[in-house]
């Protein structure tokens, strides 16, 4: 089990505790997906939550860090079919389950389903969504990490290396929900995959999420080929963007109000950071004036000008206009 897929393990008490219940009970466990790697190594696709769980339990798991966590104490479960659980833990004096009570924990049936060695990523892309088949379901980008991580552990570091950017960080002001759900990781993403394409093809992007899925694997399998050279684009860009606008980067001008209002706005960050990033990458010149092709941009825009479009519709049509509007010389391109 790769020491990142700990940042994936998010089940509270109450659901640990129902794992728990469950094997006591008698109730079978759905199966564990492991892959075969080239030396014959098991690796953990999906049951995360499940081998944690039951790591923790015994006072086993281990963080990012490879430090023991704190063992699992149990806790009252909502079905209250064994009340008299809470509070225990795996061994700790009067409060520790009963010698029985463990045998038939590391007595039960947990059946292991093995991915054959030459599987594809996508195979275990799949899998990876059956992964939290007790409780809370991972986002499109979580499910995408544990992937990345399975294909290319140092390649995954390095996204969030990225992720960590000060200037990213500064310009890319996301809800602490949005964080928690790892977006800003998509975010980079999004950038390293798309500001890399000459032409956008609506038919390409459709089913976005897997063809982000697609790309980013491939960027991950060639790793570190041209590491060096998108990180220079992806920092100079954002160095560029936080220079100027800030924390305003991304959202919306309000000309009438004469400042910037709301909350980050997708559309915002494919125009202005995926445009200038393509100018950059391809070393074309762009604008020095950054916040005012920003405050350009949103001049004469109806307010809900990109509602209701999907993803795939909106990046054909909103991306090429970034990179015409940061182009040196570049003017906002009406009608859209």
């Amino acid at each position: 089990m790769h020491p990142e897929f700990q940042r994936f393990f998010r089940w509270d008490a109450n659901q640990k505790s129902r794992l728990i219940e469950s094997i006591l009970l008698g109730i079978p466990l759905p199966p564990i997906f492991v892959s075969t790697s080239g030396g014959g190594e098991w690796e953990l696709v999906d049951g995360l939550q499940r081998v944690s769980t039951l790591l923790q339990l015994q006072g086993l798991l281990k963080d990012q860090e490879g430090k023991l966590v704190a063992p699992l104490e149990m806790s009252m479960t909502e079905d209250d079919l064994l009340p008299a659980l809470d509070g225990l833990t795996w061994e700790s004096g009067e409060r520790a389950l009963s010698e029985a009570q463990r045998r038939d924990i590391k007595r039960s049936r947990l059946d292991v389903q093995i991915i054959e060695r030459d599987s594809s990523s996508q195979a275990k892309y799949d899998l990876f969504q059956r992964l939290n088949s007790y409780g809370s379901q991972l986002t499109t980008q979580e499910l995408r990490s544990c992937l990345l991580v399975s294909v290319s552990p140092e390649f995954f570091r390095w996204v969030e290396e990225l992720a960590s950017h000060p200037a990213f960080q500064n310009t890319v002001q996301l809800p602490e929900q949005k964080e928690m759900q790892q977006y800003q990781l998509e975010l980079v993403l999004r950038f390293l995959v798309l500001h890399t394409i000459d032409r956008l093809a609506q038919s390409e992007l459709k089913g976005f999420a897997s063809f982000l899925d697609r790309r980013a694997v491939k960027l991950a399998q060639e790793f570190p080929a041209n590491k060096d050279a998108l990180e220079d684009t992806f920092k100079r860009t954002f160095d560029l963007i936080d220079a100027q606008a800030g924390e305003n980067s991304f959202r919306k001008w309000n000309p009438t109000l004469g400042r910037f209002t709301g909350a980050f706005l997708n559309t915002s960050f494919e125009v202005i950071a995926l445009g200038l990033g393509y100018l950059i990458a391809n070393g074309l010149s762009h604008r020095d004036d950054i916040l005012e092709a920003i405050k350009s941009f949103w001049v004469g825009l109806p307010a809900n000008f990109a509602t209701g479009l999907s993803t795939e519709v909106r990046l054909t049509r909103y991306v090429p206009v970034g990179r015409q509007l940061m182009a040196a010389g570049g003017v906002h391109a009406e009608g859209v």
